[in-house]
């Protein structure tokens, strides 16, 4: 005997088959009724439709022609030319409509269509006559009567067709509107019989099912709500205990997810702390032992190794490992452990996708390949070392994550645990991922910085190097220089016996050129003396105008030898102020013996003194050969010459302008350039004139 749970189940699906049955049922006979009664309604409607278009466009004939009509009649009762013209441009708009007119015809139609066209065009031969006639002529009078009867035949026609259209359209009309009628009242009787009988099985229908129905939608509403421990009951029959089931299994689900979202937050907040301190500091050994340790606190993980490497080879060694159980690993511990092919890391890298590794015992016993694993692990399987230590370790699952910015990976974190009933979850996963990603950043700038800070001091020791190089070879070539230099004078003098003119000749050019090294062996001091920063200026009034007509002398003769006029502009008046004279005129020789010696025969150099807005303005100009633009901002760096004078073979060492805009700086001036290739260099040096400048300082 059934229960009377399978007999409620059973009752309600027979009940809700009769109900549906009859509700198709009543459907399908109703459709099937409207269905025909469209169809003839569609039928005839399409067939009055197509009449239509035929009506506008025979009345649009009739138009068309009653303005053709209108336009010559008003030429020839007034002479206006516009009305002539006018029928010229409307002459062919009733064939266009006639045209269309026959494309939408019915084939009963199209007879009547041709007359018009015929009397039409009769018609329209008359009336180009009468465009061509004089208003008022005998011949227009005559030619108006004969357009009149041809116009009236036409119109007749026209007519004709017109009624006929008007009758069929009616016809058609009246025809679907009785059909309407009856089918109106057959489809009311049916309505009626069939909403009777619906409502009578809806009711039983919904009385068996309101109640249990009524009880789910409660507990949805309680659920909705947030009340997250609220359960359907199942009761009722089969259809709805199976909605009060799945009711059930979606609160439980959501409840699982809300846990699982739960722990994601949890693990994210704990991510984003251990980030934040992976990050306090640029220190490689620092970010390595905060990653390794924070990971595996995070992640509830029994050994975390982070492998990394410096270059490209085909290994990645490992740099840390922790352990749940005694933390950091020594590092003498950690140098022992074996590496990890670079192919197995890379191709996860290049794939941007994690590595996980389940029931890893099965892969320890023997070298077995693994399935879907990257690189050497799934054509040969894992390597004899690392089996031997993941078996020592006693590892059951991994999660092997690459890290790396750009192209290439720098290593890999892996999250390993001991216990087969801890597995990895899609949140621990992710969370493994989001972590290691942040490692590898922290971990590039790191090395980075280190990679920069032994630059840095590589760069300095290498300065050093080269400034005790130049004031070392400096000093040492100033004693033996000291000392041609003397030998020289000797031998100018009496006292040493006569020379004759060529050996005058030549201990001249041994002369200058001794005087060239020498003044080499001083920039290269200076410039050592600026670079350790023993360079400083012991200031005093000092006459600029002074000091300027001195350097214009001392330069002369070489000016004098190169063809080169020099010009000298001060002010009548001292132009005082606080400086090092000796630094100054360095300064002034400096520029000089430039311009002198980058200007062409016929040239000119101007040197110039003014005072101008509290300041003491020194300028020199030339007209030389000029420097290039695009080289004007290195000017003024050590060693650097300008590409047009070493292409001209000029001799010079590339110090004097960096030592000259040392100087004025170290008087609290600043010196410009301004230059045009071909045309000429105008150098600027502006000092400062005022009592608080101090009278001296140390140098």
């Amino acid at each position: 005997m059934r229960s009377t749970t399978e007999q409620d189940g059973v009752s309600v699906a027979r009940r809700l088959t009769m109900a549906f049955g009859l509700l198709i049922t009543l459907l399908l006979i109703i459709g099937g009724g409207a269905l025909a009664v469209s169809q003839v309604a569609d039928d005839t409607h399409d067939r009055s439709s197509r009449l239509q278009p035929l009506m506008r466009e025979n009345v649009r004939v009739r138009d068309q022609v009653t303005r053709v009509s209108r336009a010559v009649r008003t030429y020839l009762l007034t002479g206006d030319t516009a009305a002539r013209s006018s029928y010229r441009q409307t002459r062919a708009e009733p064939f266009t409509a006639l045209a269309e007119a026959r494309r939408v015809a019915p084939a009963w139609a199209r007879p009547n269509l041709a007359a018009q066209d015929r009397r039409l065009r009769s018609y329209v031969r008359i009336a180009d006559r009468q465009a061509q006639a004089r208003p008022g002529s005998a011949d227009a009078r005559r030619l108006t009567e004969e357009a009149g009867r041809r116009l009236s035949a036409f119109d007749a026609t026209n007519q004709r067709l017109e009624v006929r259209l008007t009758g069929e359209i009616q016809r058609l009309e009246d025809g679907a509107d009785r059909f309407l009628d009856g089918s109106t009242v057959a489809v009311g009787v049916l309505l009626a019989v069939g909403g009777a009988l619906a409502v009578a099985t809806a009711v039983r229908t919904t009385r068996s099912l309101t109640g249990p129905l009524r009880t789910t939608a409660g507990t949805l509403d309680r659920l909705a709500s947030g009340e997250h421990s609220a359960r359907a009951r199942e009761a009722g029959p089969r259809e709805i205990r199976a909605v009060a089931r799945s009711v059930n299994a979606l609160a439980d689900e959501s409840d699982r997810l809300r846990a699982v979202e739960e722990e994601r937050r949890r693990l994210s907040q704990a991510a984003r702390e251990v980030g934040i301190r992976i990050r306090d500091r640029l220190d490689v050994d620092y970010v390595l032992d905060a990653a390794c340790r924070g990971v595996g606190e995070v992640l509830s993980a029994d050994y975390v190794f982070i492998l990394i490497t410096a270059d490209e080879g085909s290994a990645f060694p490992v740099a840390r490992v922790w352990s749940a159980e005694r933390g950091l690993l020594p590092r003498e511990e950690t140098r022992n452990m074996p590496t990890l092919p670079a192919d197995v890391v890379r191709d996860h890298y290049r794939r941007g996708t994690v590595w996980l590794v389940t029931d890893m015992p099965r892969y320890l016993s023997e070298k077995t390949p693994m399935p879907n694993a990257p690189g050497s692990f799934g054509r040969t399987g894992m390597p004899d070392e690392n089996r031997a230590v993941a078996a020592a370790l006693g590892l059951d699952s991994a999660v092997i994550t690459p890290i790396g910015v750009g192209e290439e990976p720098i290593g890999a974190v892996t999250v390993a645990r001991t216990d087969a009933d801890r597995p990895w979850s899609e949140v621990d996963i992710d969370i493994a991922e989001s972590m290691a990603s942040g490692v590898g950043r922290a971990l590039h700038t790191s090395l980075l910085y280190r990679q920069e800070t032994d630059l840095v001091e590589k760069l300095r020791a290498l300065d050093q190097a080269k400034s005790d190089f130049l004031s070392t070879v400096s000093h040492e070539l100033r004693t033996p220089l000291t000392s041609i230099v003397g030998y020289i004078e000797l031998l100018k003098d009496d006292g040493t016996g006569p020379l004759t003119p060529p050996q005058l000749r030549m201990l001249d050019v041994v002369d200058r050129n001794a005087n060239r090294l020498r003044a080499l062996i001083e920039d290269l001091l200076t410039l050592s003396r600026i670079e350790s920063g023993a360079f400083g200026s012991r200031k005093e009034p000092v006459d600029l105008c002074r000091l300027l007509a001195s350097a214009a002398d001392a330069i002369r003769p070489a000016a004098d030898a190169a063809r080169v006029a020099v010009e000298t502009d001060c002010p009548p008046r001292p132009l005082v102020l606080e400086a090092d004279a000796d630094q100054l005129d360095r300064v002034l020789m400096n520029l000089l013996s430039n311009a002198v010696k980058f200007t062409p025969e016929g040239g000119k150099v101007t040197l110039r003194a003014e005072a101008r807005d509290g300041e003491a303005v020194l300028s020199v100009s030339d007209t030389g050969i000029g420097i290039p633009a695009a080289e004007q901002e290195r000017l003024f760096q050590r060693f650097f010459r300008a590409s047009n004078a070493t292409d001209a073979a000029i001799p010079g060492t590339g110090l004097g302008l960096t030592i000259v805009r040392t100087i004025v700086e170290n008087h609290g001036g600043e010196m410009t350039v301004a230059s045009e290739e071909g045309r000429g260099t105008h150098f600027t040096a502006r000092f400062p004139i005022g009592a608080g400048d101090g009278a001296t300082a140390s140098s």
